[in-house]
């Protein structure tokens, strides 16, 4: 009898090893919810990405945050973080303000256009979690972050 992943993937054959589809598991859930998170954003013409940014300079308040510090926070890491932070400078989500005493350091801050997306946009992906793993009992989502946590090797 198939597994549930296996008729997912409309797939005959088993899988190689039990890691094989718990990898592969992991990966398909990965990519049904930035699907589905990119589809909440979309009205808001931001990717999950820039929602990820905004979140992180909300949180670093008014002292705002360098490119490499962003980076170093963000949950997908992205290849050229100066041009998504360009790309969200011009559509007016943050700001960006280079030190007179290092022209190499540039912090940048959340705008009040940015804060204002983050109030509109949250509410709709709070519903995707509690649609996603609201049912789940929270033992289960602790173990579940606990062995992510360790295939991601910091255990």
């Amino acid at each position: 009898m198939p597994s549930v992943l296996q008729a997912e993937l409309k797939q005959r054959k088993p899988f190689p090893s039990v890691g094989a589809e718990a990898l592969l598991s992991v990966l398909r859930t990965a990519a049904v919810l930035e699907h589905q998170l990119t589809e909440v954003l979309k009205p808001y013409g931001i990717t999950h990405t820039q929602y990820n940014v905004l979140r992180i300079l909300r949180g670093a308040g008014v002292e705002g945050l360098c490119g490499r510090e962003v980076a170093e926070r963000m949950v997908s890491r992205v290849p050229d973080v100066s041009r998504l932070l360009d790309r969200m400078e011009e559509a007016g989500l943050i700001s960006r303000e280079r030190d007179p005493g290092d022209r190499r350091h540039v912090t940048a801050r959340i705008t009040r256009k940015g804060l204002v997306m983050l109030e509109q946009a949250t509410p709709q992906l709070e519903a995707v979690e509690r649609a996603r793993v609201g049912q789940v009992p929270t033992g289960w989502l602790q173990q579940l972050i606990e062995v992510l946590s360790t295939v991601r090797g910091n255990r």
